[in-house]
Parts: C-alpha cells; sequence; structure tokens
C-alpha cells in the first residue's frame, strides 16, 4: 500500500512517519512525506499534481494550523488552511480515486455538556472557536467530496496530543515548574478544563492499525485512555520529574486569551479492530518523561 503523510514535521505526522515505517504493509520504501514547500496549504491547486506524481493508494492529512490563538486572530486564514485546503484535497484524492483520512480534533465540540458524558463520534459538533470551525469545516468538505464513496474517508479525532517534537504541554509545564521552583511559588496551572491527554506516538500506532485492517472508514476518536484536568496532568508531570513545586489550580479565566478551549474536551474512545485501547496517559507519560528529561537538561 502506497501511504502519503501529510504535515510531516509536526507531532503527529512525525509520528505517523515513524510508525508506517514498520508497518509491512508499506514496503520497504515506507510512507511519502509531504511537507513545505511542495504541499503548502496556502496553496492548494498545487495537490492534484503532488497526487499525480506520488500515486498514492491512501493520503492520511496530519497538516493544520493548529496555533488556536493565531487562528482566533485570523479566522479567514484558519477557515483557508484548515477547511478549504483540506476540501481541496480530498475533492482531489476522491477525483482520482484515492482513501484519506484526515486529521481532527475534539475542538469540532463546544466543551459545554455538564453531564460527564464524553462525546460520542455520533455527536453532533458545534464549535466554540476559529480553530475548531476551521477543522469542523475541513470534515464536511471531505464528507462532501466522498459523498458517493463514504467508505474511502476517515475522520480521525484526537486530543491533548503530546510527544516530541516542539513545546508540547508538558515541556511548557516542565519549564514553568522549574522557573516557580526557583523561585519558591507555587505554579497555577487551569484546573477547570478536562480533557483525555494522548500520546502522538500511540495516536499514530492506532492508525496504522486502522489502516492495515482496513477499517479507517468512518469517524473515530483516537485518545489516550483516561480523564485529566490541566492541573491534575501537571502534577504527573512533576511528580515524574522530581520538580518540587506545588500545583495551583486555577480557572482558565485567570489568563485571557484569543481563543476560548472547550472546557469539556472528553472524546470517548472508538474501538480499533484488535479490540485494544490504547493505553493510558499515565503510562505513555511514563515512557515519554525519560526523553523530556534529557530535552530539558540539554536547553
Amino acid at each position: 500500500m502506497r501511504v502519503v503523510v501529510t504535515g510531516t514535521t509536526g507531532r503527529l505526522g512525525q509520528a505517523l512517519v515513524r510508525a508506517l515505517e514498520d508497518a509491512p504493509f508499506t514496503g520497504p520504501s515506507g510512507p511519502a512525506t509531504w511537507t513545505r514547500p511542495a504541499f503548502d496549504l496556502d496553496v492548494p491547486s498545487a495537490f492534484g499534481e503532488l497526487l499525480d506524481r506520488d500515486r498514492p493508494d491512501v493520503v492520511v492529512h496530519a497538516a493544520a494550523w493548529t496555533d488556536v490563538d493565531g487562528c482566533a486572530r485570523e479566522p479567514a486564514l484558519a477557515m483557508a488552511r484548515n477547511g478549504q485546503a483540506t476540501g481541496a484535497l480530498a475533492d482531489a484524492c476522491a477525483a482520482r480515486g484515492i482513501d484519506l483520512v484526515a486529521i481532527s480534533t475534539n475542538e469540532v465540540f463546544d466543551g459545554r455538556r455538564t453531564d460527564g458524558q464524553p462525546y460520542e463520534p455520533a455527536d453532533p459538533p458545534a464549535a466554540a472557536n476559529p480553530y475548531g470551525a476551521s477543522k469542523l469545516r475541513g470534515e464536511e468538505l471531505a464528507r462532501a467530496a466522498y459523498r458517493e464513496r463514504p467508505a474511502m474517508l476517515g475522520i480521525v479525532r484526537t486530543a491533548w496530543l503530546f510527544g516530541p517534537p516542539g513545546r508540547d504541554f508538558p515541556r511548557k509545564i516542565l519549564d514553568a515548574a522549574e522557573a516557580a521552583a526557583r523561585d519558591g511559588v507555587p505554579l497555577r496551572v487551569v484546573g477547570d478544563e478536562w480533557g483525555t491527554p494522548s500520546y502522538a506516538a500511540d495516536v499514530a500506532d492506532a492508525i496504522v492499525e486502522l489502516l492495515a485492517a482496513d477499517a479507517h472508514a468512518g469517524v473515530h476518536h483516537l485518545i489516550g485512555t483516561g480523564i485529566a484536568s490541566r492541573a491534575d496532568w501537571a502534577r504527573d508531570i512533576v511528580a515524574r520529574l522530581a520538580v518540587d513545586v506545588t500545583i495551583q489550580d486555577v480557572p482558565g479565566s485567570t489568563w485571557p486569551r484569543a481563543s476560548t478551549p472547550p472546557a469539556w474536551a472528553v472524546l470517548a474512545p472508538t474501538a480499533l479492530p484488535s479490540g485494544e485501547p490504547i493505553r493510558p496517559w499515565a503510562q505513555a507519560m511514563a515512557d515519554y518523561a525519560p526523553a523530556l528529561r534529557r530535552a530539558a537538561s540539554g536547553r
């Protein structure tokens, strides 16, 4: 199977490349990787030429503009990159009989539910911020492109991704915790946002499992097992990395932002073909912590 991955410099894109390189169905050459400048969300007119050049069987579209505050400041640009560009890729793939797996987000839901239940794949989405609205528009345009062949389209929603590269939530918390410890003050972390932390490598493995079983059609929620607040997650991080600091829960309104994150960002996980769920996020943090410690010590 010839697989193309877009956005391969990003967190999930990099993890997907590593997972697909180990997958026997991609062959000895592994996946093809598309990133800028050849693949540019601002130049969707070039997508067809890339498809004709590489002739994939399936495209996993992980490229996106994920700066949620930037999206809030420039909603038209967010809609173009995350909405219209996804639609253009879907149109080009569908016209050539190529399957598409489009990566989306929990932020297609507004996070306002108060019944304590996670969002199911079939629940009606309603985005509360421009980032979520742009990703939801991408989902809608992809469905429209594959209206006559829905079995060729998969939509994968995930949430609270962590892992290399870059300054993910654990790295930001580690840096802030060390600074707070030096200053002898508690670290204030949002306690009224709840979600499902998801290790990028685990989400990538789950996507590969769907592809291997030809089970990628439909909407999938691929997230780490377990629910946590941002403050809960921060406590786990500082404990693993032995930073002597107190975590103080504060409301999200403590720091005004351009974007409004969902307060309840909890997704219900989709069953995988193997029947095994993605492992608990805390177990993934145990694996990730040594690499996080090494990266921090080298700064």
